[in-house]
């Protein structure tokens, strides 16, 4: 297992902005995705939830997010496109600080355009949760914490984070 330690809030490296992945770099791609999935999972074991982890989460700033909602999915080079001007409010949490709910607004609505795994291009089209959800990870590539969309200064809460 290749589980690796979490930046938490607080450290400054979560602000630094992710470079993108090189045409050559298919195989680290593939050893950061097994050190994200085991991230995550450990995660998942501890808390009971996460869906979704981005590579500076664990010191590694290239645009890499591992997805796993029943079905793992890899995003290199993420382009989030057609955001929609209709916004939904949601409590964000975030596996770099458990506990802390955010009060955010995000795109209801949005494309992500990306390469997969094998570096071929891909594109889907996201709404709802799972918007929300990759809209957070590719905030973290930019250096962008939920802590930093707090809609105002009472939108934190110390809470359970929801289980998958």
């Amino acid at each position: 297992m290749a589980e690796k330690k979490l930046l938490m809030l607080g450290d400054p490296m979560l602000y630094k902005p992710s470079i993108e992945v090189g045409p050559g770099e298919k195989e680290f791609v593939a050893e950061t995705v097994r050190d994200l999935h085991d991230t995550l999972m450990a995660f998942r074991k501890k808390y009971g939830a996460g869906r979704a982890i981005a590579a500076p989460q664990i010191r590694i700033f290239k645009r890499i997010v591992y997805m796993n909602t029943g079905t793992p999915l890899v995003f290199v080079n993420p382009v989030l496109a057609e955001k929609s001007g209709e916004l939904i409010e949601l409590w964000d949490d975030c596996m770099s600080f458990p506990g802390l709910l955010v009060r955010v607004r995000r795109h209801k609505r949005c494309r992500i355009d990306y390469l997969d795994g094998d570096f071929k291009e891909a594109s889907m089209d996201l709404e709802g949760d799972i918007s929300e959800l990759l809209q957070h990870e590719v905030d973290h590539l930019d250096g962008v914490l939920a802590t930093m969309r707090a809609i105002d200064g009472r939108s934190f809460r110390i809470g359970e984070i929801e289980r998958v």
